[in-house]
């Protein structure tokens, strides 16, 4: 494995190839190879070694896509100095031939380049593969960017802006997805959040409440949250570094434009994580940040969702549960839940009631947006504060 360093107006090499840089260390735009990655950490200490903004791609067979994605890197209105820094993760389709070929391209409009990767066999993740790309640059700030999808021209200098004034803190922005209409109910939550939803909402199965393309951080700290889970195929590497970012002390802000062009389609790594890894991880947060502080709580849902997250609670925050509530009359007149399931004598029974008769703070596991408006009206009308009387995890 090996990263080359591309000096502005040279050619760029080939992975795995000869460095094409200017032989006198203190004169290039370095790049350590794999593994050296706390003397890179001090090279980019020296402000001839800074650029503002480093874009990170990771790329692994993204060849139908990369044309696209790359000539939006091109057309970034930023005026400041931007680096393009990519990781080729064992891809075997020609997606290290676009990159040569629009590597020259950026050069030669003031873009530095870099470019790293490996050809195992098998690729080694998107986590591991993000990180090699943010070892082996040195911007200030961080872009993320995913092969597949496509900046819009003003992103870069508007994410930069905002995060000016937002330090300790991963910045997103509203998204188009394509095609359109694909993951409608996803994509309106991702565009429509307030700015404290943003916070409140982050146990949901969406996610985090603003996506991984749109990311946008500085590299100081983005260095003190920590790099990416790199356990490869099936693990959430996104959603654990966003959760390790509020459990820092970071925040989460969205600049309210549409910035990024999202691709959903059947390829996308994402896919590749199991719904169970997924619960277990937001299970365990929501305990962490929420239920730990919760003498007592209403789960809001009698039904398969809701019996389904008192299972997975510990048995500590099961004791806190006092009850259900719901709206279904069938549910509410068989009056209780009785978990079959545990060991106690006698097996713990919880009350279900109505919603008006239940006693906040809820956890909610009704899915928002499916109702037509009947299930926030019913929310709404207890007149109840999100993130302190009540959060979703739905």
């Amino acid at each position: 494995m090996s990263a080359i360093c591309v000096p502005a107006r040279n050619k760029p090499s080939e992975t795995g190839g000869e460095d094409s840089a200017d032989s006198d260390p203190a004169k290039r735009r370095c790049v350590s190879p794999s593994g050296s990655s706390e003397q890179h950490r001090l090279d980019c200490e020296r402000e001839d070694y800074l650029c503002d903004v480093s874009v990170i791609l990771p790329v692994h067979d993204a060849a139908r896509w990369l044309d696209e994605c790359l000539q939006s890197v091109l057309e970034q209105d930023f005026q400041r100095s931007m680096q393009l820094s990519i990781f080729n993760d064992a891809s075997k389709d020609d997606s290290m031939k676009i990159i040569r070929k629009w590597a020259t391209k950026l050069e030669d409009r003031g873009v530095h380049v870099v470019i790293g990767g490996h050809e195992s066999p098998h690729p080694k993740g998107v986590g591991f593969a993000k990180n090699q790309a943010i070892v082996q640059s040195f911007g200030r700030f961080l872009c993320f960017l995913d092969a597949d999808d496509v900046m819009m021209p003003q992103r870069v200098r508007l994410q930069y802006e905002a995060a000016l004034k937002h330090s300790n803190c991963i910045i997103g922005c509203q998204i188009k997805r394509e095609p359109e209409g694909s993951t409608e109910r996803y994509t309106r939550w991702i565009n429509t959040l307030t700015q404290e939803q943003l916070v409140t909402q982050v146990f949901t199965s969406h996610g985090p409440t603003v996506i991984m393309p749109t990311w946008f951080c500085s590299r100081k700290w983005f260095d003190y949250v920590g790099k990416f889970d790199e356990g490869g195929k099936g693990v959430p590497e996104d959603l654990l570094f966003f959760y390790e970012n509020l459990r820092k002390g970071g925040s989460v802000f969205r600049v309210d434009h549409c910035l990024l062009l999202y691709r959903y389609h059947s390829e996308a790594a994402t896919h590749a994580v199991l719904e169970e890894t997924i619960w277990k991880n937001r299970v365990a947060f929501l305990e962490e940040r929420v239920l730990s502080s919760w003498p007592s709580f209403t789960i809001w849902n009698a039904g398969k969702q809701g019996r389904r997250l008192y299972r997975s609670l510990s048995a500590t925050n099961q004791k806190k549960v006092v009850s259900f509530c719901d709206v279904d009359q069938s549910k509410i007149t068989k009056g209780s839940y009785t978990y079959q399931e545990s060991k106690d004598k006698p097996k713990p029974k919880i009350p279900i009631f109505h919603f008006t008769d239940a006693k906040p703070p809820f956890i909610i596991c009704v899915k928002l947006d499916l109702t037509g408006g009947g299930f926030e009206g019913n929310l709404n009308s207890l007149m109840l504060k999100e993130g302190l009387e009540y959060y979703h995890f739905s």
